[in-house]
């Protein structure tokens, strides 16, 4: 009983500490450019593209938005029950269902075609953007874990046990907070891509409409000790222009 009231502890200070969930269940969605890159982009056979492109996250409810997409005019929309890549004017290019049996036997290496990179982005980025929010929610399942030591900061830990409903990197990670109870670290194992174990770095906080967003994150691939490997740099974001409707 004492470990689970320290969990809920943890987890409300976090909440507070980021804007509060009150504050965050009066907002619909967050829009924020975003130029992104890294290693993993490469092992799948994607050209890099550090065009800055505008991204939207549902709230509420699992949808992201992404553009441009592949060429100045698509755009990508992810949601659990479809992915598509379409035109501007809403002319559909390519669509499919859930997308997620079509990484069976996928390795890091293992090329994606344009819909399961949409797939990819759709739920990491509200995956991202929702966090630490999105450990509030009731069917996630939280445990205590250990803290860590990380480049001379302690960091405290939430294990989060994912319900299937929601499309995520995989069903068990964890999420470090600062001693500001600020998140710095998510670790996770990228179920789609091998399920390479990563651990993502988050920095550069800034307030928007109330809420603490990091602006920057950099995913790396770790090492058989569960060490991130600062030499594979799989995925950088930097956000910009970030703003929340009520």
């Amino acid at each position: 009983m004492v470990t689970a009231i320290r969990t809920d502890t943890l987890l409300r200070d976090a909440l507070d500490a980021h804007g509060g969930l009150a504050r965050w269940k009066r907002l619909r969605q967050v829009h924020a450019l975003i130029v992104s890159g890294g290693l993993l982009y490469e092992a799948k056979g994607q050209a890099p593209d550090h065009t800055p492109r505008q991204v939207t996250v549902a709230l509420p409810e699992v949808r992201t938005t992404l553009q441009p997409f592949g060429s100045p005019d698509q755009r990508m929309v992810f949601t659990p029950e479809r992915t598509t890549v379409e035109k501007t004017d809403g002319t559909v290019l390519a669509s499919a269902g859930d997308l997620r049996n079509t990484f069976a036997g996928h390795q890091l290496s293992t090329p994606w075609n344009p819909l399961q990179r949409a797939y990819f982005s759709g739920y990491a980025l509200w995956t991202y953007l929702n966090s630490p929010f999105l450990l509030a929610q009731p069917d996630v399942q939280l445990h205590p874990i250990e803290p860590v030591e990380d480049d001379g900061r302690r960091l405290r830990g939430i294990g989060a046990t994912f319900p299937r409903r929601i499309p995520t990197h995989s069903r068990r990670q964890q999420f470090y907070f600062d001693s500001d109870s600020l998140l710095r670290r998510h670790d996770y194992r990228v179920d789609i891509a091998g399920g390479f174990p990563a651990s993502q770095y988050l920095d550069d906080f800034v307030r928007a409409d109330g809420i603490q967003v990091p602006t920057r994150r950099r995913a790396y691939r770790c090492d058989a000790r569960g060490a991130a490997n600062r030499d594979e740099l799989m995925v950088s974001m930097q956000f910009s222009d970030i703003v929340f409707d009520a």
